[in-house]
């Protein structure tokens, strides 16, 4: 039997006034009349943003949920070029380790998603250089947590610039300018646009990366590929993974806007992916994507109770038949 375990992204809709995410834009900071007093201010929202993802955390292991993907957006202005003399981990050194250590009491499954404008197939050197400095930044905030950073964001291909071969060939040559630890670090998702499941196999197989399956994604963009033929190489794709295969779920809002993922997964829609892959792999981490976040994953596990065929572990894990 497969297990299958489910996760949610970043916010909780269920907590109040527990945003991971606040900001300041860089045009804020320079009306600030004193640099060190808006350095002060953007580590108090930082602090904020890792504090609010501890509670989010405690309320996910309160619901038996133990796959979060944190924001990207933990640290406003992290990488920004006027402020590279900012040692932005300092301040958050011991609220770090405490995530880190609540995560592994807990054994719970912890990664990132970095923003679209990360391209690693760029053909501009200096999207590639800032590409790679905020990658950095995902890599000091999971090494600092004392998390194992092998396999822990995720990426699409990025650009597709019209041509896919090149733009393939193009990732595959900038590769080499990724330092091994962020190589490491790294899981590549079949997009709803530009690249489709055997593409992103493609470059997985070629660079001994770990394919996330987005299955709505494939759904919107797939060119006639037979996701299911595809499967045996995304479970090959995670053999050396200390993690279990992880795939994305969602789905789409409507007919008309068929790509936008909609507040709540469609459970027949899932169970229609399950269905197939079940018994290929002892357990699939499923990341739900939903814009209801922590509700959709409740939401789902309801309406997956009343199910036969499968049997539930708790109240975020169940097992299918």
């Amino acid at each position: 039997m497969t297990i299958i375990k489910l996760g949610f992204v970043a916010m909780s809709m269920e907590l109040q006034n527990a945003s991971p995410s606040k900001t300041m834009t860089y045009a804020q900071f320079s009306k600030l009349q004193n640099r060190e007093a808006g350095l002060r201010k953007l580590e108090r929202i930082s602090l904020a943003n890792v504090t609010n993802t501890m509670r989010v955390m405690k309320h996910a292991i309160a619901h038996d949920i133990t796959f979060y993907r944190m924001t990207s957006r933990l640290v406003p202005l992290a990488n920004h070029g006027e402020l590279l003399d900012w040692d932005y981990i300092r301040p958050l050194t011991d609220a770090l380790y405490e995530m880190g250590e609540f995560a592994k009491k807990h054994n719970m499954r912890l990664d990132f998603h970095p923003d679209h404008f990360v391209l690693i197939n760029s053909p501009k050197k200096e999207v590639l250089k800032n590409s790679l400095k905020t990658l950095q930044m995902h890599y000091k905030l999971l090494k600092n947590m004392g998390i194992d950073t092998m396999h822990r964001c995720v990426m699409h291909v990025g650009g597709n610039y019209k041509e896919t071969d090149v733009a393939l060939e193009r990732f595959v040559q900038n590769w080499g300018h990724v330092p091994v630890p962020i190589q490491k670090m790294i899981m590549l998702e079949n997009d709803d646009t530009s690249f489709t499941m055997g593409d992103a196999l493609y470059l997985c197989e070629k660079l001994q990366i770990p394919l996330v399956f987005d299955y709505h994604h494939h759904l919107a963009f797939h060119q006639d590929e037979n996701w299911v033929q595809h499967w045996p190489r995304v479970v090959e794709s995670w053999k050396e993974s200390p993690l279990p295969l992880k795939m994305h779920i969602s789905s789409p809002k409507n007919e008309k806007q068929f790509r936008n993922h909609a507040d709540f997964v469609d459970v027949n829609m899932f169970f229609d992916f399950l269905q197939e892959v079940k018994g290929s792999v002892d357990q699939i981490d499923c990341m739900i994507e939903s814009k209801k976040k922590d509700l959709a994953l409740f939401q789902l596990m309801r309406e997956i109770k009343e199910r036969s065929d499968v049997e539930i572990i708790d109240e975020a894990s169940f097992k299918l038949k």
